[in-house]
């Protein structure tokens, strides 16, 4: 869209300055000592011509890119403005005032035609300010683009966490009915088979309730059959949950290869800019989980670190006991965390970078050091 609206905003441009000039020359070019006119002491062609150049000059566009170029003829034809020299042999001699004055009369009761001829040039002062301006505001409409599906995706993995947790949450209930379930039909078939059992020692004792005996058999396994549908319905609501939980973890893994990648590049460049840095591994995978804002923040940090140490704010010593090697803790943007320790042949290495909810997890880390 820049150049686009470049082109038309020069065109606009154009169509303005040149019915503005237009406008003010028109009400200037013929302006000056009128008794000097008559007189003749002047021509009116100087006159014009003078009014004109003082006009223009007055004008900064013009020395920006703005090519203005303006002509004043009389209504039969003759030049008044630009002015030219003449060539004939009179030219040479001292001009008549009275004749100066007649002229002056007869092209002051002619029709003079005014014609202003405006462009504004390309790879001018004037039109790469224009374009850089409409650069300009299209870099802010995508950097807020960008910020906003950043905003976006982070909603989507906060979400996706979320379903996860859900799902972590029904599988456990339904593996619990399961067991309840599992545990009822060992209850059944071990009630089944001692009625069976007893139905066996009953049946010569009582042959009259052999019927009533039979009928309770078969209703216990229908129950037993329908437990054992039930069970087998659980276990494949189970099977799919199973099946949701292994796509939102390949879902997971996938994002965390996309760290993978980027962890060689930063590395690379670190160890490129900051000469007497070291930058462990924890600290390079902390600085891939801030965001942008926080990177600006903590990059200035290390590079203090890298050009002079002792400019670097230093909130406390974290371990200064015996045993243990001291580490300086530093705060940026608030709620980021940046550990370092000098090492024994007096280089840095920055150890850990997170932020206060992953604080605990970096002392537990530097604690191991």
């Amino acid at each position: 869209m820049p150049p686009v609206v470049y082109i038309f905003s020069v065109q606009s441009l154009e169509t303005h300055l040149k019915n503005r000039y237009t406008s003010e020359i028109e009400n200037i070019y013929t302006c000056g000592d009128t008794d000097a006119l008559f007189e003749g002491s002047i021509s009116i062609r100087d006159s014009i011509d003078k009014n004109i150049n003082r006009y223009l000059r007055n004008k900064p566009l013009i020395s920006w890119g703005v090519d203005v170029k303006v002509t004043v003829t009389t209504k039969k034809g003759a030049i008044l403005y630009p002015a030219f020299f003449e060539n004939d042999a009179t030219s040479l001699l001292q001009p008549d005032p009275t004749q100066i004055a007649n002229e002056n009369y007869k092209v002051m009761n002619e029709e003079l035609i005014l014609n202003v001829d405006l462009k504004v040039g390309h790879n001018t002062l004037i039109s790469n300010t224009i374009l850089i301006f409409y650069i300009f505001v299209s870099l802010i409409i995508l950097y807020y683009h960008y910020r906003s599906g950043l905003i976006k995706a982070k909603q989507d993995d906060i979400e996706k966490e979320k379903e996860i947790d859900r799902l972590l949450g029904l599988k456990k209930i339904y593996t619990e009915k399961l067991m309840t379930l599992g545990q009822d039909r060992k209850k059944l078939t071990s009630e089944a088979k001692k009625i069976k059992n007893q139905m066996e020692d009953e049946k010569e004792k009582a042959s009259r309730n052999e019927d009533g005996m039979i009928k309770e058999i078969i209703s216990l396994e229908k129950e037993t059959e329908t437990n054992l549908a039930l069970q087998i319905k659980q276990q494949e609501e189970i099977d799919s949950l199973k099946e949701k939980i292994n796509q939102y973890t390949k879902s997971l893994q996938k994002e965390s290869r996309q760290k993978t990648k980027n962890y060689p590049s930063i590395k690379k460049r670190f160890d490129t800019i900051y000469k007497n840095l070291s930058i462990n591994e924890r600290a390079i995978n902390g600085f891939i989980d801030l965001t942008d804002d926080m990177k600006i923040k903590v990059e200035e940090i290390i590079h203090q670190l890298n050009e002079d140490p002792k400019f670097v704010s230093i909130k406390r010593k974290v371990f200064g006991k015996k045993g243990h090697e001291t580490v300086l803790e530093v705060i940026f943007a608030y709620k980021g965390r940046l550990y370092y320790r000098k090492t024994k042949d007096s280089k840095i290495e920055v150890l850990v970078i997170g932020t206060k909810n992953t604080q605990v997890k970096d002392l537990e880390f530097l604690e191991k050091i």
